[in-house]
C-alpha cells in the first residue's frame, strides 16, 4: 500500500487527490489525530511523532509513505531521509508535499509575486520561501497564517457568515502586504475545504492553487521514474484508515473531510 500520513484530518483532501490520479492502487491513512495539532509543538516533538507514524505505516506494508501534512513535511522529512531510511530501511521511501508543490509553483505566475496561506507552524518553518527559491529565485513570496481557518474546518462551520468574516479578513491582510499577487497557494491541506469563502473574498483575477493536485500529479510521475517501487504496490483500489485516537471520533471527523462510511481502526503507540 501506499501510506498516507497527516497529524490529523487534513491529510484527507490529499488522498482524495491520490485516489483520483491512482485509482487502481492501494492506500493506508494514518491520522495522529490525538496528538494533532503539530503546528505549535517543537521541532524534536515533530520529528518523533512522524517518525513513530511513519515507522507504523512501514509496519503494516507501505513500502512508501507521504507525508500529506505540511508541518511534518517541513520539520521532520529531510531527517527521517537523512538520518533513518538509510540506515533501517533503505529499500523505504517518504516522500512529502512541500518540495514537490515548490517545484511547480512558480509556473502559475505571470507577475512573479505569489501569496501563501499557511498554519503559523508552517509560516515560522520558511520552508516554502527556502524551497521555492531553489526553483524560482526570481518570485516574490508573501506568506500569511490563518489561525482560524483549521478551527472553522474541523467545527463543521463552512459556509457560515463566521467563516466568511475570518477568510475575508486574511485575504485582505494578506493582499494588502503585495497588492501585485496574482497567484495564491493553499499550503494547508484543511484549506480546499474552504475554497468557497477563499474564491469569494479572492479578487476573479487571482488564482487559487490546490497542493492536492500538484502532489497527486508528482506521485505518479514519482511511480513512472521509479517502477521498482511501482512493482511493489498492490493494486486493488482499496482504501484502510488508522488513528492514535478512538475509531468513533476519526470516522466522525473524516466526514466532514467527504470521507462517508468509512471504517477506521485504532492504533497506539
Amino acid at each position: 500500500m501506499i501510506g498516507v500520513f497527516d497529524s490529523g484530518f487534513g491529510g484527507l483532501t490529499i488522498l482524495q487527490n491520490l485516489k483520483k490520479a491512482l485509482p487502481d492502487y492501494d492506500f493506508m491513512y494514518l491520522g495522529d489525530n490525538a496528538r494533532a495539532p503539530y503546528g505549535s509543538r517543537s521541532f524534536e516533538t515533530i520529528y518523533r511523532y512522524t517518525l513513530e507514524s511513519v515507522r507504523a505505516l512501514f509496519a503494516r506494508g507501505c513500502p512508501l509513505v507521504i507525508l500529506a501534512c505540511n508541518t511534518a513535511s517541513a520539520k521532520a522529512l529531510r531527517s527521517i531521509q537523512q538520518q533513518v531510511l538509510p540506515f533501517e530501511f533503505p529499500d523505504r521511501r517518504v516522500l512529502g508535499i512541500v518540495r514537490p508543490t515548490a517545484e511547480e509553483i512558480g509556473k502559475f505566475s505571470t507577475t512573479g509575486h505569489i501569496g501563501i496561506f499557511a498554519t503559523a507552524g508552517t509560516v515560522s518553518s520558511q520552508s516554502y520561501l527556502i524551497e521555492i527559491s531553489h526553483f524560482f529565485p526570481e518570485l516574490k513570496v508573501t506568506q500569511h497564517a490563518c489561525p482560524m481557518w483549521v478551527p472553522i474546518v474541523e467545527c463543521g462551520e463552512r459556509g457560515t457568515e463566521g467563516a466568511r468574516f475570518f477568510v475575508k479578513k486574511e485575504v485582505e491582510a494578506l493582499l494588502a502586504k503585495d497588492p501585485e499577487i496574482d497567484t495564491v497557494l493553499l499550503a494547508c491541506t484543511h484549506y480546499p475545504l474552504l475554497e468557497a469563502e477563499i474564491r469569494a473574498a479572492l479578487p476573479p483575477q487571482v488564482r487559487l492553487v490546490f497542493q492536492g493536485d500538484i502532489v497527486a500529479a508528482k506521485t505518479v510521475d514519482y511511480l513512472k521514474r521509479h517502477p521498482e517501487m511501482d512493482s511493489r504496490l498492490s493494486k486493488r483500489g482499496g482504501t484502510s484508515f488508522l488513528t492514535s485516537d478512538t475509531a468513533k471520533f476519526f470516522e466522525k471527523g473524516a466526514f466532514l473531510f467527504g470521507m462517508a462510511d468509512i471504517s477506521a481502526e485504532s492504533l497506539t503507540f
